[in-house]
C-alpha cells in the first residue's frame, strides 16, 4: 500500500541523480520518519525491484532506482557503478553493462558488481 513514509522516500530517489545512503535517506525524509520506518520502506523497494542496492568500498550500501526491467525478486541491475572520489556521489552507469565473466566448471554467479572510483563529470567540469 501507498503510505506517506514510501511516497516520500520514493520522491527523494526520483529527484537524486544519484545513489543515496540511508542516512542521506533518513536526513532528507525529516523528523517525521524514524529509522525503523525508513529501514523497512527501503527493505520493500528492493523486494518489489524498486530500487536496487550498491555496495561500496567501506562496506556500507547506497540505494538507487532500478530500470523497468527490474521486478519484484529479480533485479536486473547488472551495470557500472562509479563513485566519484570529490563528491562522492555514486551514480549507476545504465549503459556500461559488466563484462561477462568466465567462470570454472562448476561455479554460478548469481550477481555480478562493478565499482568504479574516480571524478564524475560534473567535478571534472566536462
Amino acid at each position: 500500500s501507498v503510505t506517506e513514509s514510501r511516497l516520500k522516500i520514493l520522491n527523494l530517489f526520483m529527484d537524486q541523480p544519484g545513489a543515496l545512503a540511508h542516512g542521506d535517506i533518513e536526513k532528507k525524509a525529516g523528523e517525521k520518519f524514524d529509522r525503523v520506518t525508513v529501514y523497512r520502506t527501503l527493505q520493500t523497494f528492493v523486494e518489489k525491484g524498486i530500487i536496487h542496492t550498491i555496495p561500496t568500498a567501506d562496506n556500507s550500501v547506497r540505494y538507487a532506482l532500478c530500470r523497468d526491467e527490474c521486478s519484484e525478486g529479480h533485479h536486473h541491475d547488472h551495470h557500472v557503478h562509479f563513485i566519484c572520489t570529490s563528491c562522492d556521489t555514486t551514480y549507476c552507469l545504465d549503459d556500461v553493462v559488466t563484462p561477462e565473466l568466465k567462470l570454472p566448471k562448476g561455479y554460478v554467479a548469481q550477481q555480478i558488481e562493478v565499482l568504479a572510483k574516480g571524478i564524475c563529470n560534473e567535478c571534472s567540469g566536462k
